[in-house]
């Protein structure tokens, strides 16, 4: 190797190395981003799963009823059902997704409320209600 070789390879190795750095960088990236997207993704999924279950329960729960304040309770909840089942599970890149993540949110409070029934169920998952299957 001469002596011009030589310097151009000490000279272009710290590109080489910047070069190889950002690729490795880029991927590593990458890789951890698809892993939180499918957390994200599941998360949000069993949330609207969820409100489609306890929606869909509370309208079997109410069918049979026929007073004025059941038949609004049901309006809700068939707004509720509806909502979840226009979210549009297939195009994960949309502007409007956390809008519509919202909107069953805020129809899902309401109908609770509607309900007298808690939007927050965690001291029945863990066990503290006093509730013993």
């Amino acid at each position: 190797m001469n002596s011009e070789d030589l310097f151009d390879h000490i000279f272009m190795s710290e590109n080489r190395y910047q070069g190889n750095g950002y690729r490795d960088g880029f991927e590593e990236g990458t890789r951890q981003g698809m892993l939180d997207g499918q957390k994200h993704g599941a998360s949000h999924g069993a949330k609207v799963s969820f409100y489609r279950g306890f929606a869909l329960t509370w309208k079997c729960l109410l069918q049979d009823t026929a007073n004025a304040k059941s038949r609004k309770q049901v309006k809700a909840v068939e707004s509720l059902i509806g909502l979840v089942e226009q979210f549009g599970y297939d195009n994960a890149m949309s502007t409007s997704l956390l809008d519509e993540i919202q909107k069953i949110r805020t129809k899902f409070r309401q109908v609770c409320s509607l309900l007298s029934v808690p939007t927050d169920f965690h001291d029945y998952v863990n066990g503290s209600s006093g509730m013993s299957f």
